[in-house]
């Protein structure tokens, strides 16, 4: 291509260039074939031209680059783009890996506050037999108050008399 560019031979220039990406063209074919395959990997690979200027040639190509995208799922880099686009990558995975796990999170929360409604049903059921137990015993204390003030007028009687009073089977819880 350089040669028939420098000949000015614009035949030559147009055959190289049509070879040129029909080789570009087969590389990405077999990229995708040999290293593409969801979800065991990523669904699109990257091609790497490693001189500039056949990069920069690749790109000036009418639809060439998005041909490779669109057919064969594979992005070509050259020496001044490769860094960038990997770290643009590793930032992309790395996003997609917190919104997963952030995902994951909110679905324990969800959990946590289902189980958390249900610990607090739980609690108020067991607040109010509690409540019930204490009005209870609050209404048998004012009971008990109220036949010590009715009993206060009776005077007690010596523990002979008493049993003497009684009936048998009392007396015997009585002794």
């Amino acid at each position: 291509m350089l040669e028939a560019q420098e000949t000015g031979n614009v035949q030559m220039i147009a055959e190289a260039g049509k070879s040129l990406e029909a080789r570009i063209k087969l590389e990405a074919k077999q990229i995708r074939d040999k290293y593409i395959e969801p979800p065991y990997t990523t669904d699109f690979a990257v091609m790497f031209l490693p001189i500039e200027g056949l990069y920069a040639e690749a790109l000036r190509r009418t639809g060439l680059w998005e041909a490779l995208q669109r057919e064969y799922r594979v992005v070509i880099t050259g020496p001044t783009t490769l860094a960038a686009f990997l770290n643009s990558l590793q930032m992309g995975f790395r996003t997609l890996a917190i919104q997963q796990r952030s995902s994951e999170v909110w679905q324990l929360l969800g959990a946590v506050k289902t189980e958390f409604g249900k610990f607090g049903d739980v609690l108020e059921k067991t607040q109010k037999k509690l409540q019930e137990a204490s009005n209870t015993i609050e209404t048998a204390s004012v009971r008990t108050r109220a036949i010590e003030r009715k009993l206060r007028s009776v005077q007690e009687l010596p523990a002979a008399e008493a049993t003497r009073l009684l009936p048998e089977w009392e007396m015997t819880s009585v002794e």
